[in-house]
């Protein structure tokens, strides 16, 4: 069976001190026994699993909840027993009876949690004598509880300033290596900079010196190529004047063939032989004149359509060529 003692105090008598004893075998909610005494008497009351249910009716609350609720006032430390009220009156119908009765307190309202009807008890000392019993018991229990509470402390205490002494040790440790990581990573940087700074200043040169070639290189191609325009006018201006010559000598032998063709025949007495040998004249000049003009032409061809359309003085020198002289036939002739 459990107990709890708690000292109250009475709405009717504030100043007196009483002790209030609840004890139960499973759980409360199955019902209680309450005893109380205030030094000297002592009164008892027991409440049944039906007088919780129907108590917890009345109320209309929950029979857990109501549970909890008798918890609180009868069994809870002195934290909660300012919001509770106890009070203990006689009864009208048996003389040696009292009601107990507990209420909780809200801010304006007060209802009744429950009552309780207590009979005096004929041995009041035996009553007293457990109570003190009890509370000695349970001090006894406590001081254990604290002495083993305060050894548990004092591991606890040295094991934190233990953690403490190892953690100030790791602490400086940790220092120590962060300042070594750090001067060994700023050495690594400063080389890697000068190694970056060595291929930068190689990387400028390099670049210099392709510019300086490519500058150089392109200077003789500009020289070539101011000869070059020089040279093709030079050409331009000799090809211009081949095809003047040309021209001259095209249009001198037209006029040479048109004055051929427009001579009238006005000596036909004449000897055959002189007609030849003035025609053989003629073929040997023309035949002169042609290689040159072919020279000519093979150093300076004539653009294509030129060629393709045969000149004037061309097509009368062949047809003077084709045809034969009128004296050669009455040569022919033997009379």
């Amino acid at each position: 069976m459990e107990k709890n003692v708690r000292r109250i105090c009475l709405l009717s008598e504030p100043d007196k001190p009483h002790f209030l004893q609840v004890s139960w075998d499973k759980h409360i909610g199955f019902g209680f026994t309450l005893i109380l005494s205030d030094g000297l008497s002592a009164w008892s009351g027991k409440v049944s699993d039906e007088d919780v249910s129907k108590d917890a009716a009345d109320m209309e609350m929950e029979r857990e909840k109501y549970v909890d609720e008798l918890k609180k006032a009868l069994i809870a430390g002195s934290a909660q027993i300012s919001k509770y009220i106890f009070d203990i009156s006689k009864d009208d119908v048996e003389d040696d009876c009292y009601i107990f009765s507990y209420d909780k307190n809200l801010k304006d309202v007060v209802f009744r949690l429950g009552s309780v009807k207590l009979r005096t008890v004929p041995n009041p000392v035996g009553v007293v004598t457990d109570l003190i019993s009890y509370c000695l018991d349970d001090s006894a229990e406590l001081r254990v509880q604290n002495e083993h509470l305060q050894r548990e402390n004092k591991r606890l205490l040295s094991d934190w300033n233990d953690m403490q002494g190892q953690l100030e040790e790791w602490v400086h440790l940790k220092e120590e290596l962060e300042q070594d990581l750090y001067t060994r990573f700023t050495l690594v940087l400063n080389e890697k900079k000068a190694k970056i700074r060595n291929l930068q200043d190689k990387l400028k040169e390099a670049q210099e010196k392709l510019a300086s070639t490519v500058s150089e290189a392109t200077l003789p191609t500009k020289g070539n190529n101011e000869d070059y325009d020089l040279s093709t006018d030079e050409e331009n201006k000799s090809e211009t004047q081949r095809s003047t010559v040309e021209t001259n000598t095209l249009s001198r032998r037209h006029s040479l063939l048109s004055s051929t063709d427009d001579v009238p025949d006005v000596a036909p007495t004449r000897k055959p032989r002189q007609r030849v040998k003035k025609n053989l004249g003629q073929e040997a000049s023309c035949a002169t004149q042609e290689p040159v003009a072919q020279k000519k032409q093979r150093s300076n061809p004539v653009p294509k359509k030129a060629a393709k359309k045969p000149s004037s003085g061309k097509r009368s020198l062949e047809l003077m060529e084709g045809t034969e002289d009128p004296d050669d036939l009455f040569n022919d002739i033997d009379i």
